[in-house]
């Protein structure tokens, strides 16, 4: 080929600027009256603004299924991955390997492939916990997850326990003590402040250390960490015995009457809220002519039916309300 014709070759296949220019506005201007085009999301068109010509139809949507009518409630329903959460060490932004040995179809990985992916695992969980404090943190906050699955407390129970944990590992208060000790009095005292109390015997049933210990840490990291615990509430312990045995909704409402009364006579003072809980909710099934022993409620609020026999007394002599 020539330079001449090389040179004619060449300016054919260029473009004309003002033939782009024309196939842009063909673009966003109406081939019928040259208005402006707009496109319709609700019925997937895009439309003339001044004559209604249908240029597209049948677009493909390419925004989220839902609707948000603020940042906070667009920033929680956007899906650009799991959230953080306090309960993980490193809050949930490190890559997990599944223990299966399958791919992505459900087929077993050959021999040397395992072998790889048992070393990832190996890896990935040295980068995972790179120091003293990383694992101390994993430790502990498996412990708590492990208690509070055990005591059934819902999420933000567990939730509130690791941020007080956290909170003692940053102002190194765990020298001297162990961690099972420090992770139970913080689940202990997340559940208190959520207003879902479990028993120190139910939290001992469930812990790695005595009650001893667990008392004194609890003592320790509410001094340090400036936490404000309100003293148990019996009325707290009432909806779960009566859900756990079985009893009506009237004798949940009797019982949180007696302990009314109990409180206006000045008899909560220095008596176990769980002793008067099971004490109020017994009396109450016996006011309401429901079917109840001594010893169901003992193994269902964890004390003994003697304790329950000295509040039941003292409940019924708490007032003419309560006689009545």
């Amino acid at each position: 080929m020539s330079n001449t014709e090389l040179r004619t070759h060449v300016e054919e296949s260029r473009t004309d600027p003002t033939e782009r220019t024309d196939s842009a506005e063909d673009t966003t201007t109406c081939p019928e009256c040259d208005a402006r085009l707009e496109a319709d999301s609700e019925h997937g068109e895009t439309v003339c603004t001044e004559c209604g010509l249908v240029v597209e139809e049948d677009e493909i949507d390419r925004g989220p299924e839902w609707r948000a009518f603020d940042s906070a409630e667009k920033d929680q329903k956007s899906r650009v991955g799991a959230p953080t959460t306090n309960m993980m060490h490193d809050k949930g932004l490190s890559t997990n390997i599944g223990w299966q040995d399958k791919d992505a179809y459900g087929r077993q990985l050959s021999t040397r492939q395992r072998q790889k992916m048992q070393r990832l695992r190996t890896w990935n969980e040295r980068f995972r916990t790179r120091d003293s404090k990383e694992r101390n943190l994993k430790q502990a906050l498996g412990e708590i997850e492990r208690m509070a699955s055990a005591l059934g407390l819902p999420e933000n129970v567990r939730e509130t326990a690791s941020v007080i944990y956290r909170r003692a590992l940053d102002d190194n208060l765990l020298p001297g003590r162990s961690i099972e000790g420090v992770s139970t009095a913080a689940l202990y005292t997340a559940a208190r402040q959520a207003g879902i109390p479990r028993s120190l015997d139910e939290i001992e049933r469930v812990s790695r250390v005595d009650r001893m210990e667990l008392t004194r840490t609890y003592r320790y990291i509410i001094r340090e960490l400036n936490l404000e615990v309100k003293p148990a509430d019996p009325e707290s312990y009432i909806p779960r015995f009566v859900s756990d045995l079985g009893l009506s909704d009237e004798v949940e409402r009797r019982a949180r009457e007696l302990i009314e009364a109990a409180r206006g006579d000045g008899l909560l003072s220095g008596k176990s809220p769980v002793g008067l809980a099971a004490a109020a909710v017994y009396a109450a099934a016996l006011l309401c002519n429901e079917k109840v022993t001594q010893n169901d409620v003992s193994e269902v609020a964890d004390i003994s039916e003697v304790t329950i026999r000295n509040r039941y007394k003292e409940l019924l002599e708490a007032g003419d309300v309560v006689t009545a």
